[in-house]
């Protein structure tokens, strides 16, 4: 069966089942729903632990030797299984069938994996673990939900931000700061903890106390294109250029998404659904919401003109041309000198509501700590 991380809490409350399967990539939160199966389990006289970690050379005989045998002290034993790859091969997945099919009510198993594909959702091995077990899908805080989620973690240490605009401000404010970190976000809200008492935090004591700590993903820079948040935006070009992104990747992911709204954008003028549009163009999950706004801001012509750019940057970047004027070239088209702002301007093109190409929009400056 499949459970969601928000009804943990209420199936523990109910009884433990014998097998659990908790997958995703968020870390912080895989952590500490397995830590619930395990405080759970202990509770339940499940007291003896063994773990195994799946690499290259492990013995599959041995985990299930560990899930038939009992304990030499009769104690209820907890067995975690690790496969951080996510793929447990040919042998692992007849072990994990043969796993899953066993009936021991004096074992306890945990088995935590990274994200998984659609795929791998629909292997043999899989689909024989949640089954008879429970299969628990960590997904991501997208960084709409980064505020409510700072909120709901506040709440829960008995803390708050104050109601109206102020309490807005300091919950987004966290957000800016922590956006791709979520291990680093628990541990800013852990320390407005203890730094302050219980009840209503104001504005002035989260800005002295959140320090920046955001990692920004330059696979979502798609997302602060297609919503038109120039800010983030902004903040997602300058924080991957201070951590030394590859400029080649940035350029690729924004030149895909470009690619894409140049497809779909014909594809609405041929007189195509847009819903057939997004499913031939592979346009899924956040990106689904927000393409249409962004087909309806921007014009085929601006797209084509930022394919223009992304060539030139693409030379840039590479060290194969590059101009001295006070734009990097001769003409108005030229990218500028810094190949980072030339990225931002491409990134304008879908951001804004008028192309930065045809206006020369300058860069607006990076967002400033409230003082």
């Amino acid at each position: 069966m499949q459970l969601r991380l928000d009804a943990l809490d209420a199936h523990l409350a109910k009884g433990l089942k014998g097998l659990y399967v908790v997958y995703g990539d968020e870390h912080l939160l895989v952590q500490e729903a397995s830590d619930k199966i395990r405080a759970s389990a202990r509770a339940q006289g499940f007291t003896d632990r063994s773990v195994f970690v799946v690499d290259r050379y492990f013995d599959w005989s041995s985990l299930l030797g560990a899930s038939q045998s009992m304990s030499l002290f009769g104690d209820r034993q907890l067995v975690e299984l690790r496969i951080p790859t996510g793929k447990p091969g040919k042998e692992g997945g007849e072990a994990l069938k043969t796993l899953a099919a066993a009936d021991n009510p004096d074992v306890l198993t945990l088995i935590t994996l990274p994200r998984l594909d659609a795929a791998t959702q629909k292997s043999a091995w899989f689909t024989a673990l949640s089954g008879p077990g429970v299969a628990m899908k960590i997904d991501p805080v997208e960084r709409a939900q980064l505020p409510m989620w700072i909120g709901q973690r506040l709440s829960a240490q008995n803390q708050r931000v104050g109601p109206g605009e102020d309490g807005r401000r300091a919950l987004v404010f966290i957000a800016e700061r922590v956006e791709g970190n979520l291990l680093a976000a628990h541990q800013e809200i852990q320390k407005l903890g203890l730094l302050y008492p219980t009840g209503v935090l104001t504005f002035e004591q989260v800005h002295d106390a959140v320090l920046n700590v955001a990692r920004y993903d330059v696979f979502k820079l798609n997302e602060a294109m297609l919503t038109g948040d120039i800010g983030r935006l902004t903040r997602m070009l300058d924080g991957l250029k201070g951590e030394g992104e590859a400029g080649t990747l940035v350029i690729w992911a924004l030149v895909e998404e470009v690619r894409t709204l140049l497809r779909m954008k014909r594809g609405v003028a041929a007189g195509k659904p847009l819903a057939t549009l997004l499913r031939e163009n592979r346009v899924w999950g956040p990106r689904e919401r927000l393409i249409g706004p962004a087909l309806s801001r921007v014009s085929e012509a601006a797209l084509e003109k930022a394919l223009s750019l992304a060539a030139k940057l693409d030379r840039q970047v590479k060290g194969l041309s590059g101009g001295s004027g006070p734009r990097g070239g001769a003409g108005p088209g030229d990218p500028p000198p810094d190949v980072w702002d030339g990225m931002f301007e491409l990134a304008m093109t879908v951001a804004s509501s008028g192309s930065p190409l045809q206006g020369n929009a300058p860069k607006p400056a990076p967002p400033r700590r409230p003082g």
